[in-house]
C-alpha cells in the first residue's frame, strides 16, 4: 500500500492501518487526515482502538498493515528522525516524583541531546509557562494532579514539537483544572501546533476540535466537524418531560405523527426530532393535551455530541477513566492502556 497522501497542508496521515494483538483486533484499517495547525479529536469508548492509534503515530508500536506519516515522516522506516518531531502526553502524568519540576524538565532536554544549560534555559520557560515557577523547585510527589499534568505536558514541549499527540489529557482532572488545559491546548494551536487529541469527553471535543473523527471496534465510522456530525442525527428535538412515566405510551403516540422517526421514550421524558423549530412546541403541548398527558417540561434542542455518539455506536460514551476497556486505555494495563510520557 503506498504511503498516505502528503502535501504542506497535512501533518498526519494514516492508511488502513491494522493492528492485532492475538486474536484480537484493535484496529481494523482506519483511514485519516490532520491538517497542520488544528486539533483532532478521536472520540470513542474505552476499547475503541484510540491508544493503539496513538502508539502507532508516535512510533510506539508498528502496525501490521496500512501506512502512517507524521510531518512527511514514515512512522516506521522514519521512526528515529520522527521522534524529535513530536511531543505525547498520555491519561497519566509520566515524570519521575522524585525530581523537581525542574530537574524533570532538564532530564527530558538532557535525553534529546540538548547541553544542560540549554535544557534547564528550556524548563525554566516552560515552567512560566505552565505557571510551575513556585512549584519549580519541589519534588514532583508534591504536585496535585492538574499541576502534574502540566508539568508533562510540558515535558511533551521541551524540543518544541510541531505536533502533539494528547492520549486523554484531561482523565481524572477536576472541573477547573480540565479548563485549564482546555486553554493550553488552545493557546498552542493558535501558535501553529497541530494536535491529535483522544478523549472520551464528549464536551472536550465539542469544545477544541476542529474536527472529529468517531472511533468504534477498531474503526472510524464517522469523520466531520462537530457541526456535520449534529446533522447527521437530523434535526432538531423536542424534548418532553412528563408528569409521570405511565403517561409514556400515550405520549409517543401523541407525538408520532410530528416527526418521520418513533419518538424515543426513557422513563418519564418522551423525544422527537423535527425538521423546523417553527411553531413544534404549541403543537407539542395540543397533541398531548388532546392526548390526556401532563406536561411537566418541554424544551427544543439541537442534537448533542452525545446525540451523535449514541446514533452511530448504538451506545452512550464512556466518560468513566477506569472502566474496563479491554484493548484500549483501561487503567488496568491491559494490552493497550496508558500512552504516557512524551515521545522518546
Amino acid at each position: 500500500m503506498p504511503l498516505p497522501r502528503q502535501d504542506d497542508e497535512v501533518a498526519i496521515a494514516a492508511a488502513g492501518v491494522v493492528k492485532r494483538f492475538g486474536e484480537v483486533q484493535a484496529l481494523a484499517g482506519v483511514d485519516l487526515e490532520v491538517t497542520r495547525g488544528t486539533v483532532l479529536a478521536l472520540l470513542g469508548p474505552n476499547g475503541a482502538g484510540k491508544t493503539t492509534l496513538v502508539r502507532i503515530l508516535t512510533t510506539l508500536l508498528t502496525p501490521d498493515a496500512g501506512t502512517a506519516s507524521v510531518v512527511g515522516l514514515d512512522v516506521v522506516r522514519d521512526a528515529a528522525r520522527l521522534r524529535s518531531r513530536i511531543g505525547l502526553a498520555g491519561q497519566y502524568a509520566a515524570i519521575d516524583e522524585n525530581l523537581t519540576g525542574l530537574e524533570n524538565l532538564t532530564m527530558v532536554g538532557r535525553l534529546y541531546g540538548t547541553s544542560r544549560a540549554a535544557a534547564k534555559a528550556r524548563g525554566r520557560e516552560l515552567l512560566a509557562r505552565f505557571d510551575l515557577v513556585e512549584a519549580g523547585g519541589r519534588a514532583a510527589s508534591t504536585y496535585s494532579g492538574g499541576m502534574r499534568r502540566r508539568l508533562d505536558l510540558a515535558a511533551a514541549l521541551v524540543a518544541e514539537p510541531p505536533v502533539l499527540f494528547l492520549d486523554e489529557p484531561t482523565t481524572g482532572l477536576d472541573p477547573r483544572s480540565r479548563i485549564g488545559l482546555w486553554e493550553t491546548i488552545e493557546s498552542l494551536v493558535a501558535e501553529g501546533t497541530t494536535v491529535l487529541l483522544t478523549t472520551q469527553y464528549l464536551d472536550e471535543a465539542d469544545r477544541l476540535a476542529n474536527a472529529i473523527a468517531v472511533i468504534d471496534h477498531g474503526s472510524v465510522i464517522a469523520q466531520g466537524t462537530s457541526d456535520e456530525l449534529k446533522d447527521r442525527v437530523g434535526g432538531e428535538r423536542v424534548e418532553v418531560a412528563l408528569e409521570t412515566a405511565d403517561d409514556g405510551a400515550a405520549a409517543e403516540r401523541a407525538l408520532a405523527p410530528m416527526s418521520e422517526d418513533a419518538p424515543a421514550v426513557r422513563d418519564a421524558t418522551v423525544a422527537v426530532t423535527v425538521r423546523s423549530r417553527d411553531g413544534v412546541i404549541v403543537e407539542a403541548v395540543r397533541r398531548l393535551s388532546d392526548a390526556g398527558v401532563g406536561v411537566a417540561d418541554i424544551n427544543v434542542r439541537r442534537p448533542t455530541l452525545d446525540d451523535v455518539f449514541l446514533s452511530l455506536t448504538g451506545h452512550a460514551a464512556e466518560v468513566d477513566g477506569n472502566a474496563p476497556g479491554g484493548v484500549d486505555g483501561d487503567a488496568s494495563g491491559g494490552v493497550d492502556g496508558d500512552a504516557s510520557g512524551e515521545a522518546p
